[in-house]
């Protein structure tokens, strides 16, 4: 897993509050409206006070500052978080040498010794044991073990290898063993590794619409407030009160929604840090809101369901040969076979029947080939020979036995693929192929479906095994044939009907549906195109992470939700403390507002300042943090909102400001 720093590393803390200071220039800070105006009543008051300097307009300009200043500071954490992570994936971003491949057409092997960074796309590189692969690219010949720490955290290595949907590699990732050539897909600072840090440092983020639907609400509340301020000063004026444009500016600051107005972006980046922390890049901050919104995920069964390799996982002999027996001449068979399938079967002998590699002295080597589905091996005068049914029955040229075809029927109706194997003409049995469920998948699809979520597992084989699959791993529903076309036109029918649509995958042929779909998560284990088109790329290549993905996304959406009601409550506190301060003595009748029983109007409207700066502070964990998800309705979870944040909201400022008032009478600051 990445990195993540604690919530408040004190290098963080330093290094965030130098930026703050930094955020204060007003080109800055015109993004956020709230802050800005916040920002010219600072620096209005602090003027009025360099003209005509007394205590309280010192004291009200200093903690408008401070409320600009923790605003810029809680952003700038949330930043720094990120600047953290960066800094540990340039590590793995080093400038290393690579073997360039001067005739990548032939085997020669001969190749120049060049910098990495000088490597272009569709260059071939020779990457050898050790090696550290130097740009992203694609293995179109040999396989590796590779260490993937560097991108994932993860010290277990994997395979990767020509062909298939397993065959991107990643800039600054290490060869562990083996040869391997690739060729190079993405050009020095255009990697994964270049676009991880582009994007955990927030240099690409992008408001997302509920970010700026919040914006443009919060903006309309400011300005409605500063009316409402302009209108009062000629209403104070009309009645003989008189209202300095000190008191002005704290009654604006105080009742616009700054808290939620200095939390928000701090919000928007630590959602994008807390998938980080999940081993999730997301390319977009669309895609986190959108997930918390998802109604149907769409998995791609090899890759992300299963392992993505038919393994063998039995010897079914036939009447009258031991499963020993069996399993040698699986083994002699899959001698030269190199597919995974091959090698699965050699493995499963060794582990299960003690068996050893015969020494091929004399052998003729029968390897695998897609045109006769057979492999093989002719020693001592056998034949023996293991593949697709058919091709052994004619290979032998015998007619299969009734049992024979019954442990076929058996291994088709499991889901699985059969092989036959047979010495010469005698058959000797199947071999069942599997591909594999991952883990624990089967709980996970549960925990989607109590979240409302429908699985629909996508794939190309035929209903039959589709089915077997599809019950083995517990989806609501899938897709048996699927051609990308299929996938796509299902897509798009899903979000004609209104429905969010979340898409896992890691094939080429996922590309167009990883495109097209709302949320869109690509394996790191996947090919390069299917990590191009996603919005979202998964480095631990687990399909169900979409559960933390969603859980993420709907603990966005209700952070913003909750703080903006917190805010809003917040407001309507202030009123009973400012305003009865302004016209007490004007209008005695309003002293039965004072419900705080504030000391003195001076008292009153500093301490509002104050804690409408502080609560900035006090609120900066839970932004970074998030409110915390369960798993309950929408009617529960707007009742809790409004029961903690907006009922707290009104209670809290009440007791902060009087509390507040209390030390600042006491201290005599007003």
């Amino acid at each position: 897993m990445l990195n993540s720093p604690a919530l408040f590393d004190r290098a963080i803390l330093w290094a965030a509050a130098r930026d703050a200071v930094w955020k204060l220039d007003p080109r800055s800070l015109m993004r956020n409206p709230v802050i800005f105006v916040t920002e010219v009543g600072a620096a209005l008051t602090t003027f009025l006070w360099l003209r005509a300097p007394d205590a309280f307009s010192g004291q009200i300009a200093a903690w408008l500052w401070f409320t600009v200043l923790f605003a810029t500071f809680a952003e700038a954490v949330a930043e720094g978080r990120g600047k953290a992570q960066a800094a540990s994936l340039r590590q793995a971003r080093s400038d290393v040498q690579a073997k360039l491949l001067l005739h990548p057409d032939t085997q020669d092997g001969l190749y120049a010794r060049v910098n990495a960074q000088t490597l272009e796309a569709g260059n071939v590189v020779l990457v050898e044991t050790g090696d550290v692969i130097p740009l992203d690219g694609e293995i179109i010949q040999g396989v590796a073990s590779i260490n993937e720490a560097a991108i994932t955290g993860e010290s277990a290595p994997v395979i990767r290898e020509a062909g298939g949907d397993r065959s991107a590699v990643t800039g600054g990732t290490t060869v562990l063993s083996d040869t391997i050539r690739v060729r190079i897909t993405a050009a020095a600072g255009s990697t994964f590794i270049d676009r991880m840090i582009a994007l955990v440092e927030g240099a690409e983020r992008q408001k997302t619409p509920n970010e700026l639907a919040l914006s443009v609400l919060l903006s309309g509340m400011t300005l409605i407030f500063l009316i409402a301020v302009v209108t009062l000063w000629g209403l104070a004026g009309y009645s003989g009160t008189a209202v300095s444009v000190v008191v002005l500016v704290a009654l604006l600051v105080t009742l616009i929604p700054t808290t939620i107005g200095g939390l928000l972006s701090a919000i928007g980046i630590a959602g994008m840090d807390r998938l980080i922390r999940f081993n999730v890049i997301a390319t977009s901050g669309r895609a986190v809101e959108a997930a918390g919104d998802v109604d149907t995920l769409l998995l791609d069964k090899t890759g992300t369901i299963t392992f993505g390799n038919r393994m063998a996982t039995e010897f079914l002999p036939l009447i009258g040969v031991s499963a020993s027996d069996l399993a040698s001449a699986s083994l002699l068979a899959s001698m030269g076979d190199e597919t995974p399938e091959g090698r699965s079967i050699v493995a499963l002998a060794k582990a299960d029947f003690g068996l050893r590699e015969p020494t091929l002295i004399g052998a003729v080597l029968v390897p695998f080939a897609a045109q006769t589905r057979l492999s093989g091996l002719d020693i001592d005068g056998r034949q023996v020979r293991k593949g697709a049914v058919d091709s052994v029955l004619r290979f032998a040229g015998v007619t299969a036995p009734p049992e024979f075809r019954q442990a076929v029927d058996r291994v088709a109706r499991t889901g699985g693929t059969p092989l036959a194997v047979a010495d010469g003409t005698r058959l000797l049995g199947v071999i069942h192929l599997k591909d594999v469920i991952k883990p624990a998948i089967r709980e996970r699809f549960a925990a989607l479906r109590a979240m409302g979520i429908r699985t629909v597992m996508v794939t190309g084989d035929n209903p039959v095994t589709a089915a077997a699959i599809a019950s083995e791993a517990g989806v609501d529903d899938f897709i048996a044939e699927a051609t990308p076309e299929d996938k796509l036109a299902y897509i798009r029918r899903e979000q004609v009907g209104g429905r969010l649509i979340a898409m896992c995958g890691d094939g080429t042929n996922d590309a167009p549906a990883l495109a097209q779909a709302d949320v869109g998560v690509a394996m790191q284990t996947g090919t390069q195109a299917a990590r191009e088109a996603g919005n979202m790329v998964d480095l631990d290549s687990s399909p169900t992470k979409l559960i933390e993905i969603v859980e993420i996304g709907k603990q966005l959406l209700m952070t913003r939700g909750s703080l903006t009601t917190f805010s809003i409550a917040n407001d309507v506190a202030k009123y009973f403390a400012i305003l009865p301060a302004l016209f007490v003595v004007t209008y005695p009748q309003m002293q039965v507002l004072n419900v705080m029983g504030l000391g003195s109007p001076q008292s009153a409207i500093l301490s509002a300042v104050i804690f409408n700066a502080l609560i900035i502070v006090a609120l900066i964990p839970l932004a970074l943090r998030g409110v915390p998800y369960r798993l309950v309705g929408a009617a529960a979870l707007l009742r809790r909102n409004l029961l903690v944040y907006g009922l707290g909201g009104l209670v809290l400022p009440f007791i902060g400001i009087k509390v507040i008032d209390l030390v600042v009478t006491t201290l005599h600051l007003a």
